[in-house]
């Protein structure tokens, strides 16, 4: 009882304080630049060595990698040996939206950001936005950026209160 208290602490500690090492840890392959947030121990599925990302990739909360198919049980009876396994792979410079899963066999292009809530299932063109269930193409990223550019706001390095102020200016309530 005691060492699976001292197991469930040290994993709890591991990937709050370094996600990425922690990912690495399990055997996913992570490229450079990446961030994964909300990551807890049901993130990389049961084969974590079966998943790849490539150089900046971002994962937010509640994203689910899942390298098997689970629906193999309907057959245990008859096949007790039976499962099926797939890699996944994301390329370079992609985002993947809080709380999506992500399926066996699944390969991600370059340059491709997935929609929050999202299933993604088999290859996923470089250069595109998609979402939904199952998720489909909804532009490019040119299109993407081009729709976004009205509402871009510069605020990466901006101090705290200054972009509190500067947001709570730009969207006062007096607007709603």
């Amino acid at each position: 009882m005691l060492l699976r208290i001292y197991r469930y602490l040290y994993h709890w500690q591991k990937i709050k304080r370094d996600p990425i090492g922690y990912a690495r840890m399990l055997g996913v392959e992570v490229g450079e630049n990446c961030k994964i947030g909300g990551l807890d121990r049901g993130t990389f599925s049961t084969e974590p060595y079966l998943i790849s990302l490539g150089d900046h990739v971002e994962i937010a909360a509640g994203v689910r990698f899942i390298t098997h198919d689970g629906g193999v049980w309907v057959f245990r009876e008859s096949e007790p040996d039976i499962d099926v396994f797939a890699p996944i792979r994301l390329g370079n410079n992609v985002f993947v939206g809080m709380n999506s899963l992500i399926l066996p066999g699944t390969t991600v292009g370059d340059n491709v950001v997935i929609g929050a809530g999202s299933v993604v299932k088999g290859d996923i063109a470089a250069d595109s936005v998609v979402a939904g269930v199952p998720a489909r193409p909804i532009r490019t990223t040119a299109e993407y950026r081009k729709k976004l550019q009205p509402d871009v706001v510069h605020i990466r390095h901006m101090p705290r209160d200054r972009k509190r102020a500067l947001l709570q200016q730009t969207f006062s309530r007096a607007d709603r």
